[in-house]
């Protein structure tokens, strides 16, 4: 049935993902690639929806590898979607993912589309490392020589600094800082504490061991054999079901040093993953003989200043698709924030709690409210689970289709910030 715009409604038949593990283990040798397919793989597996009904596969990927560039692409054919299927990848940092489901959800309500895949991957354990400016213009010179005296030319101007590689950086573009940097510098100015950081990871890791434990997760993680070897992983290799506040108090500033509040334990870590979900309109998934999870009711995505609100992405986008759905945050059952860093995710619950904050900075009269914290990220989150950028934004809105059914819940709201002061925010809706 379409919406009241005219809009077709699009759900979420199902969604999986593969095991989340921190870069440089199990799936150290893998690219982007074979994680997307796995992903992909595993989807078709449980949901043995027909290959020739996807009409579009769409993947977020971040870090990508040049041989893979479309990864979404490469990654369909080698899990066996028919050649004639298309797909594109997104590159939105850390709501790739996000921005790869709601382009899914657009092409289906605007009558494009009936059946997506859609998700993203990840693997920070494979970025590129290239070689220095003036070393690669050399290298693009020489092919132009013809003689072999030309390769004299070579090495004429370059410095022994210019030949030793180049690694990426996690920083700002615009602003040359680090993300910790700036959130070390969020968590300052708007006041949360080392402490109000500690408690908030530790929260993170003993519910994402408790949902484990509780085999909460079983429906969203595929198993997978990893190759050359095919060992079997079945679980997140990140999460600290014995941490405590007191070990997370011993640990040093990682990044604005002495003073800073955020350390390696309240910040989320670099990972590696993948995970996939299955978008149709709702007709067509009620035909194909499925039980949708959940209906798409609104999505919204904003942007900041980089230099100053560069991690508030949820206090913007929440209340704009809160508003596009009719809704208040009291209407929301489950909450599913993306986790950098705990300061950004207490940072931000203190700005949609502020007065102050929705007169100066949302031009509204009243605050949008207080996220209840028993309701929030209640099966882990980032922190503990990880965050392979690409693929993050599959994670949260899986677990908010899954926690709606397990909770009996009616209304899921997904938010996350990016790189580039984007935020982005997805509105649920049970399929009961």
């Amino acid at each position: 049935m379409p919406h009241s715009n005219g809009l077709r409604k699009a759900v979420i038949v199902d969604g999986v993902r593969i095991p989340f593990l921190r870069s440089g283990t199990e799936y150290q040798d893998l690219m982007s690639y074979d994680l997307a397919r796995m992903a992909i793989q595993s989807l078709l597996t449980k949901t043995q929806v027909a290959v020739e009904k996807v009409d579009w596969v769409i993947m977020g990927c971040v870090v990508s590898n040049i041989s893979t560039s479309n990864v979404a692409r490469d990654a369909a054919l080698a899990a066996g979607i028919p050649s004639k299927t298309p797909a594109f990848t997104v590159t939105l940092a850390c709501v790739s993912a996000n921005k790869a489901i709601t382009s899914a959800v657009d092409l289906i309500a605007t009558g494009q589309a009936e059946v997506v895949i859609a998700g993203g991957a990840e693997s920070l354990s494979d970025i590129p490392i290239r070689y220095r400016k003036p070393f690669r213009k050399k290298l693009i010179e020489s092919q132009k020589y013809r003689k072999p005296a030309d390769y004299l030319q070579f090495v004429q101007g370059l410095k022994f600094s210019d030949v030793l590689p180049e690694i990426p950086s996690i920083a700002e573009f615009s602003t040359g800082r680090s993300m910790g940097q700036d959130c070390d510098r969020l968590a300052a100015r708007i006041g949360v504490t080392r402490e109000e950081q500690d408690k908030f990871a530790v929260r993170s890791h003993l519910l994402a061991a408790r949902a484990a434990a509780e085999g909460l997760l079983k429906d969203e993680i595929a198993p997978v054999a990893v190759p050359p070897r095919f060992q079997v992983v079945d679980k997140d290799n990140g999460v600290r079901g014995d941490t405590s506040e007191e070990k997370m108090a011993q640990l040093k500033p990682a990044f604005v040093k002495p003073y800073g509040t955020l350390t390696a334990g309240n910040s989320s870590y670099l990972t590696d993953g993948a995970g996939a979900l299955l978008i149709m309109a709702e007709e067509t998934a009620r035909a194909l003989g499925y039980k949708p999870k959940a209906v798409f009711r609104a999505s919204a995505y904003t942007a900041q200043d980089p230099g100053e609100e560069l991690l508030l992405g949820p206090a913007y986008a929440a209340p704009k698709a809160l508003d596009q759905a009719g809704l208040s945050l009291k209407d929301i059952d489950v909450f599913e924030f993306h986790e950098a860093f705990a300061a950004q995710v207490v940072a931000n619950l203190k700005c949609l709690d502020s007065e102050q904050f929705a007169r100066e900075n949302l031009a509204r009269d009243k605050k949008v409210g207080e996220v209840p914290l028993d309701k929030l990220n209640a099966w882990g989150g980032s922190l503990s689970i990880g965050h392979p950028f690409g693929a993050t934004g599959a994670r949260l809105v899986t677990t908010a289709a899954n926690r709606l059914i397990k909770e009996n819940g009616q209304f899921a709201l997904v938010a996350s910030c990016a790189a580039g002061a984007v935020g982005n925010a997805i509105i649920l809706e049970n399929a009961r």
